[in-house]
C-alpha cells in the first residue's frame, strides 16, 4: 500500500473522524436528519479539507510558527466562504437545510486538527490525500447516521418514502435520535471489535499515541505528538541499549569460552 492510498484508508477506517476519533460531533448530530443532508455536509467538509491541507502544506515553510493558527483559520474561512456561495447558488435546497452549519465548518476541529497535526508537517500531495481520506471518512459517518435516522424517523431513503407515516418513529429525526443512532452504531463497532473511540479491545494502532482513544489523556496537537514521539524514542533507545548489552555479554562469554578452551589445550 503506497503512502497516498494509506492516507485514504487511514481516514476512512483506522482514524475515521466520526466513529473512531469522535470529532466534529456538532454537525454530526445536528444535520444528519436525512441522508442527503449528511452527504452534503460531508462533501462540503471534504472539499474544504482537501484544499486547506493543500494550501497549508504548500505554505508550511513560509507561515511563521507563532501565527500559524490564525493563518490556518484565515485559509479555512476563505475556502468555506467559497463553498458556501457555491452551495447557495447551485443547491439552494441543501443550503437551506444545512443553514448555519456551513459557515461553522471554519471551526470544525477535524479541519484545524489535520492542518496542525499533518498538513503543516508534510508535503502538499500527501496532505491533499490525507484531506481526501479524512473527508470521505467524515462523509461516510454522516451519511450512515443520516440513512438510519431518515429510515426510522421518516420511513424514507434519500428522500424516497416507502414506509407509511403511521409507522414512523419521529424521535429519530429529533435531537435525541441523533444520540441514539450514534450510540447504536458505536455499539456495533464494539461488538465486531472495529476501531472505535470506546473500544479498548480493538487491535492496537500504529499511531504514535497507540490509537487508544478510550484512555487518551491529550489532544491531537503538535505538543502532544512531540511528547509521545519523545516517549517512543526513549523506549527505542532503551531497547537498543539492552540489545547491545546482551550482544556484548554474549561476545564476552564466547571470548571467555574460547580462552578457557585454549588454556585447556595448552595444558
Amino acid at each position: 500500500m503506497n503512502k497516498c492510498t494509506e492516507r485514504i484508508y487511514n481516514g476512512i477506517v483506522k482514524e475515521n473522524p466520526t466513529f473512531v476519533l469522535m470529532l466534529g460531533m456538532c454537525p454530526t448530530l445536528a444535520v444528519t436528519t436525512s441522508a442527503i443532508n449528511g452527504l452534503g455536509m460531508g462533501l462540503s467538509t471534504t472539499a474544504v479539507l482537501v484544499f486547506s491541507n493543500l494550501i497549508i502544506a504548500a505554505l508550511r515553510n513560509i507561515i511563521p510558527d507563532r501565527v500559524r493558527i490564525p493563518a490556518f483559520i484565515v485559509i479555512v474561512a476563505s475556502l468555506v466562504t467559497i463553498v458556501q456561495l457555491l452551495i447557495q447558488g447551485f443547491v439552494p435546497s441543501l443550503y437551506a437545510s444545512l443553514g448555519i452549519y456551513i459557515p461553522l465548518i471554519v471551526v470544525n476541529c477535524i479541519i484545524l486538527g489535520r492542518a496542525e497535526s499533518y498538513a503543516s508537517k508534510n508535503g502538499a500531495v500527501l496532505s491533499a490525500f490525507d484531506g481526501i481520506g479524512m473527508g470521505l471518512g467524515f462523509t461516510v459517518g454522516l451519511t450512515c447516521i443520516g440513512i438510519v435516522r431518515e429510515f426510522l424517523g421518516s420511513g424514507a431513503f434519500f428522500g424516497n418514502g416507502f414506509i407509511p407515516e403511521d409507522f414512523h418513529i419521529s424521535i429519530f429525526v429529533l435531537a435525541p435520535g441523533a444520540f441514539f443512532v450514534l450510540a447504536g452504531l458505536t455499539a456495533l463497532q464494539n461488538k465486531f471489535k472495529a476501531p472505535s473511540a470506546t473500544n479498548g479491545d480493538a487491535p492496537k494502532s500504529e499511531l504514535v499515541c497507540g490509537g487508544d482513544c478510550m484512555h487518551c489523556s491529550g489532544l491531537s496537537c503538535k505538543a502532544n505528538h512531540e511528547a509521545l514521539e519523545e516517549v517512543r524514542r526513549e523506549a527505542e533507545a532503551k531497547a537498543l541499549a539492552a540489545k547491545k548489552a546482551a550482544a556484548e555479554k554474549a561476545a564476552a562469554a564466547k571470548a571467555a569460552a574460547a580462552k578457557a578452551a585454549e588454556n585447556k589445550v595448552q595444558e
